[in-house]
């Protein structure tokens, strides 16, 4: 199978200045691999450094020391090393975040927030269908989501997510906020994304989701202490 993702020696320490400098580190050596098509799971005890990786991934932490390579445009890029341009490229092209929350820009309608990430065909029709499917009722798709539940909300970042069909994903938590329903509905929509050839890096906390969607896990371990 084809390679889509993969850290060789990642390391991430934080500098906590307001306490006179500490150095904490977070992640050390890690080594990962996805594959196309594959869903790998982060786990591990909370503070192991699961979500520092997720942002490393997507370039939103620079990495200390290692690699983060990403298959872009037939070749593998490193994001650790890439300059922020590039990382937008990657962004836009290949790679894909759903984070927890939803931001967005104020007064723009759901049903607009989600067809804004589509490419190519009908951007709407495609986002309409996808938020019916995450059970969004009709009426709210001209509502700007700000006003919307916690778990509405995360519905939309879903189908941003989803509707856009970069060929890697990264899921932080993407149905912690769910209800047993919607939580069905978003392992149906992991499967088809893998069927697809989509690869997957996620973090999910709920065993039952988790079982259902990881091909792997990926455990990861507690750093040593700050010094």
């Amino acid at each position: 199978m084809t390679i889509m993702l993969r850290t060789r020696g990642l390391a991430k320490t934080f500098t906590l200045h307001l306490r006179g400098g500490l150095r904490m580190p977070v992640l050390r050596d890690i080594d990962l691999t996805v594959s196309a098509g594959e869903c790998v799971v982060l786990t591990g005890p909370s503070g192991t450094g699961k979500s520092t990786l997720m942002r490393s991934l997507y370039g939103n932490y620079r990495a200390d020391a290692g690699q983060i390579l990403i298959r872009h445009r037939g070749e593998m890029t490193d994001i650790a090393r890439a300059d922020p341009r590039a990382i937008l490229a990657v962004r836009r092209e290949t790679l894909g975040y759903v984070s927890q929350f939803l931001r967005v820009v104020p007064r723009v309608s759901a049903l607009d927030i989600v067809a804004e990430q589509a490419r190519g065909g009908d951007g709407r029709q495609h986002a309409r269908a996808l938020l019916k499917r995450l059970n969004i009722p009709e009426r709210l798709h001209a509502i700007p989501p700000a006003t919307f539940s916690g778990g509405e909300q995360q519905r939309i970042n879903l189908a941003r997510g989803f509707i856009a069909r970069h060929p890697i994903l990264l899921l932080d938590e993407p149905t912690a906020s769910l209800d047993a329903e919607n939580r069905a509905v978003v392992v149906g929509m992991v499967r088809d994304a893998k069927a697809l050839g989509i690869a997957i890096v996620a973090i999910c906390h709920d065993a039952d989701v988790r079982d259902a969607i990881a091909d792997r896990l990926f455990t990861m371990t507690p750093c040593q202490e700050a010094a």
